[in-house]
């Protein structure tokens, strides 16, 4: 996923009201930009650290532009706005980078399913039958350690999506979760327990029911985003 054009480079002021976050550029233009990531963002941002993000010319939108990556307290790149994860492993999947699931022979996205009304990211066809996908995109990590972790903060809307993946397992239909860690210099991923132990226990039985974990890192830049290499899952 290349940005064109190439992104801006500030300075974070503030987040604040979750979608809102003020920043100066380099020229020194103070902006209120879109933060689109609803989670906590814990331990992707901090006051002074550098952003990047993509400018809009749009006179109906109210904001001028879009937070995209953060430099996190610990030194590493974050793609923080959380939609651009299913472009990305949209992209992956019709390349062939994620090798577990190569072979579809069509890709639907957003497809309703499940007794709780879900809809999941991606619904893959194969000869044999259908395979049911849904992403998380991660982005927290932690100081001195290569191991990122997902949720950031309570999420009752990621365990329900594990409990419609388990439905689904039991029922023989192929069912599977993509953690796409938008974040560098990771090299495995792991239920956040400490944050959310619901969805650490809706994950575990999720696995027990057949649903098959994966997770992708990415090669982050100012003009390029693209998810690039299988990582571990861990402690499941």
């Amino acid at each position: 996923m290349r940005f064109d054009p190439a992104l801006e480079q500030g300075r974070l002021l503030q987040r604040y009201k979750r979608f809102l976050a003020d920043i100066e550029t380099d020229s020194g233009e103070r902006l209120t930009i879109h933060c689109p990531n609803t989670g906590s963002m814990l331990n992707c941002m901090q006051p002074g650290g550098r952003v990047w993000f993509s400018r809009s010319n749009d006179p109906k939108r109210k904001l001028p532009g879009t937070w995209e990556i953060s430099e996190t307290p610990q030194g590493r790149l974050a793609c923080i706005n959380t939609g651009r994860a299913n472009t990305l492993v949209e992209e992956a999947l019709r390349a062939g980078v994620i090798s577990e699931l190569n072979g579809f022979t069509a890709l639907r996205r957003e497809v309703p399913y499940g007794q709780e009304k879900s809809r999941v990211d991606f619904r893959l066809q194969y000869p044999q039958g259908d395979l049911y996908l849904e992403v998380k995109s991660v982005t927290l990590g932690f100081d001195d350690s290569p191991v990122a972790a997902f949720p950031d903060a309570v999420t009752q809307r990621g365990a329900r999506h594990l409990r419609e993946l388990a439905a689904l397992a039991r029922e023989g239909v192929r069912a599977a979760l993509l953690y796409c860690v938008n974040l560098a210099g990771i090299e495995a991923v792991r239920p956040a327990a400490e944050i959310d132990p619901v969805y650490a226990a809706a994950l575990r039985e999720a696995v027990a029911a057949g649903v098959e974990v994966l997770a992708y890192g990415v090669d982050i830049s100012a003009e390029e985003v693209r998810l690039v290499r299988r990582l571990q899952v861990r402690s499941l």
